[in-house]
């Protein structure tokens, strides 16, 4: 059963039930990724991984759910790679995350994964959300464990879309001239993080106003 073909509608009831589901299972697997990386040592990213992520968002929700797209795709004004593209670029992708993985920034790299992601587009659908996921793997990993906060950082960029879209656009941009720029997207993750972390400082602080009387 793939819903968006009987509905033909990401508004449809049945389409936003299974969605917030499937969102659901990908954070609980995400979580379990990032602990097994953890305790095994071996922190990498591959594309069985993210084929994995894809494919916990978009499970019977649309078509090649944790395949890479077999066909054209357009993000409104956005022209993704072509699909023959794809798995060349994404093999560039994760050897370059994997090249760099020790010695880079983690803000850095997870702003990179989170671009790259979104600018290959390499699925038919949930690629945003594939890509907010890997990229909080990054920091998860590179913090040596999961990080909590009331609402974590894929959440927080989907609630902050406006800002989170201009600095992808930003970064596209910077690319098509050869000169690669992230530093708008790396201020946004640091910015969230700083909001997601804070809300686990406020959650342990003491009551102050208890009375002893």
């Amino acid at each position: 059963m793939i819903i968006f073909e009987l509905t033909e509608s990401e508004a449809h009831p049945a389409y936003q039930e299974m969605e917030i589901a499937n969102g659901i299972r990908q954070y609980d697997f995400l979580r379990s990724i990032v602990a097994a990386s953890i305790s095994l040592g071996r922190p990498f990213l591959s594309q069985q991984l993210l084929k994995a992520l894809n494919f916990h968002a978009i499970a019977c929700l649309h078509t090649n759910a944790g395949e890479f797209r077999p066909c054209p795709v357009t993000v409104g004004d956005y022209e993704p790679p072509a699909h023959y593209r794809v798995q060349a670029q994404m093999d560039d992708f994760t050897n370059m995350v994997n090249r760099n993985w020790e010695g880079a920034d983690p803000v850095a790299l997870a702003a990179y994964v989170l671009w790259r992601l979104n600018y290959i587009h390499p699925f038919i659908n949930g690629n945003g959300r594939t890509a907010r996921a890997a990229c909080y793997l990054i920091l998860c990993i590179k913090a040596g464990g999961w990080l909590h906060g009331q609402t974590i950082l894929p959440e927080l960029l989907k609630e902050n879309r406006h800002e989170y879209v201009i600095a992808l656009k930003q970064a596209d941009e910077s690319a098509r001239v050869g000169r690669l720029d992230l530093s708008a997207l790396h201020t946004l993750i640091s910015k969230l993080l700083d909001i997601q972390l804070a809300d686990i400082k406020t959650e342990e602080a003491p009551d102050n106003n208890t009375s002893g009387s």
